[in-house]
């Protein structure tokens, strides 16, 4: 799942098929307050599958609940930490002393008061970087599809799942890299026409109507005009006007290029600039003490955005807030470039949030395949055993994640009937429209995908002190990441797996278009709800009184 914002898809007939966080349709931020915060919603009085934030902190503080603070560890692209909506929950190391060039608490990290970033190193910081795929495929083509055929074959029967690996990394790269390239070539095409496209219009209104009427004098234009048919079905261009509309096409195409144009590194099996940026060995699973303290990075738009979905708060004119802004803070931990993370970075990432007191790690990566997946487990199983909650998006796909494996994943086999660990929670992505919940894009299945939880045209704040709508199961997991920092500040003894209950028996269910058979919640989270099971189930002082009362129905019904 790479980390990037692609123009919202609208060139119906023109679009090669990507799955990808996507900024949402456009909407005012300036006007639409009730969008900007539309996830926070009460379903029972909206009838919007929004998280019902407010009443959950009601609920909590009417049972004289006090809160703690939660360290939420954010494993992303990188955090802008003095963002307006962002500085007053940002995580501070209460052992390290800033900038003094020290590692002054001796966990390792120099300087890390904010967190950490496990791909830079002293000659600055990663920004693109392979896809997995393109790296198994370089690493491994030589010893399965080498020169000497006998010893391809050798290979080959003594390292069944490496070769099975490689052969799936293999045809994904061959496709997805073809796929990049003509989707490179198809928005290069348009981004050129867009002055055509403004010739054509001459100062209209663009719409359907006017579309219509135009006549093309030559080919280049006719060309433009194809193009102009297809977006005049988006209803997110009509009314605009020639100035509004050539501004809204320049946007989407430039969001569309920045994605496309890193693909020819991203699909180059001799690029690699791991070695001379970050300087580890990479191979060496067992390293851990490499990076900087770079927190924000080259593009922090992904991680600041789920950074603010989490613990943002208003500032300003600006009224989004984050599900949990009044009980959590932030720890960046800088781990995904632009392309897919490496396991050995993950590993770290959640074993370094685990020691410094991170309760909840958000995980809003994945990829197809995982030569390290062994090493990223092991850290899962730390994580655990420390009583921490990892949260994962499901995956933009549109895919059942059991046929479409979305690694890291906590099944170590598709078969097994449980996760081989308590602690990770999977989230699908919904909508406000209840119609059609699960967005389009988000990955699903009934036993592997925990919950589901607002993640299209979500709200939060983004690098150089600005706010976006953008959507993905990205956003949905910071949601769900939030509604459990909610209820392990005001009740801090739940367990990671008492968590996930919460939030999965007490969603708000819905059987329209077979929502019901997408995760094993077969709803959307309602933290109010959440909180109540929570508090009535496992509250500390509070269970024993349901536990005897329970025995007392039983025994009252034996009369």
């Amino acid at each position: 799942m790479k980390k990037i914002f692609l123009a919202a898809v609208f060139l119906t007939g023109f679009t090669m098929t990507y799955a990808q966080e996507s900024s949402a349709k456009a909407a005012d931020p300036k006007e639409d307050k009730d969008l900007m915060t539309w996830y926070h919603k009460d379903f029972s009085t909206s009838k919007v599958y929004g998280v019902n934030t407010e009443n959950a902190y009601k609920f909590l503080e009417s049972k004289g609940l006090k809160p703690h603070t939660v360290v939420v560890g954010v494993l992303d692209s990188g955090v802008q930490v003095d963002h307006p909506g962002l500085v007053k929950n940002i995580w501070s190391n209460p052992n390290e002393v800033p900038n003094n060039g020290k590692d002054d608490d001796g966990n390792g990290y120099i300087d890390d008061v904010h967190g950490w970033n496990f791909i830079g190193g002293a000659n600055g910081d990663t920004d693109v970087d392979n896809m997995e795929v393109t790296r198994v495929v370089a690493k491994y083509k030589p010893v399965f599809e080498g020169e000497d055929s006998t010893k391809n074959k050798a290979n080959q029967a003594k390292m069944p799942e490496d070769f099975a690996m490689y052969m799936k990394a293999k045809e994904l790269y061959s496709k997805k890299s073809i796929e990049g390239k003509q989707s490179l070539q198809m928005y290069t095409m348009i981004n050129d026409a867009i002055p055509t496209m403004v010739k054509l219009l001459n100062g209209k209104t663009f719409n359907a109507e006017n579309v219509k009427t135009l006549k093309p004098a030559d080919q280049k234009e006719a060309m433009a005009l194809q193009v102009m048919n297809q977006i005049a079905t988006n209803p997110e261009f009509a009314g605009k006007s020639a100035v509004e509309f050539e501004k809204t096409m320049k946007d989407q195409m430039k969001e569309a290029l920045d994605h496309f144009r890193p693909m020819a590194q991203q699909y180059d099996i001799t690029f690699d600039p791991r070695k001379e940026i970050v300087g580890d060995n990479y191979d060496d699973y067992s390293e851990k003490k490499y990076g900087n303290n770079h927190y924000e990075g080259p593009d922090a738009t992904h991680g600041t955005h789920v950074a603010g979905i989490i613990a943002g708060l208003p500032q300003g004119k600006e009224v989004q807030y984050g599900v949990a802004s009044r009980v959590a803070k932030i720890m960046t931990v800088r781990t995904v470039p632009n392309g897919d993370e490496r396991d050995k970075d993950v590993a770290n990432a959640i074993r370094y949030a685990v020691d410094n007191g991170a309760k909840v790690l958000n995980m809003s990566f994945g990829k197809p395949v995982s030569p390290g997946k062994n090493v990223v487990w092991d850290a899962f199983k730390y994580a655990e055993d420390k009583g921490v909650l990892l949260v994962k998006a499901a995956g933009n796909e549109n895919e059942d994640v059991a046929e479409h494996l979305a690694y890291p994943t906590n099944f170590k086999n598709v078969s097994d009937e449980k996760p081989f660990v308590s602690n990770v929670l999977v989230v699908g992505a919904s909508t406000d429209d209840n119609s059609a919940l699960r967005a389009s894009f988000s990955n699903y299945n009934k036993k592997m995908v925990n919950v589901f939880a607002p993640g299209q045209e979500i709200y939060s704040t983004t690098p150089k002190n600005e706010y976006q709508y953008l959507q993905g199961t990205s956003m949905a997991s910071p949601v769900v990441a939030g509604a459990a920092a909610v209820l392990l500040a005001y009740m801090p003894s739940l367990t990671p797996a008492q968590i996930i209950e919460s939030l999965t028996k007490s969603s708000n269910p819905s059987t329209e278009n077979g929502f019901a058979d997408y995760s094993q919640a077969g709803g959307v989270i309602d933290l109010k709800k959440a909180a109540e099971y929570a508090f009535t189930n496992f509250y500390k002082g509070n269970a024993g009184k349901v536990q005897k009362a329970s025995k007392a129905a039983k025994k009252s019904s034996r009369k």
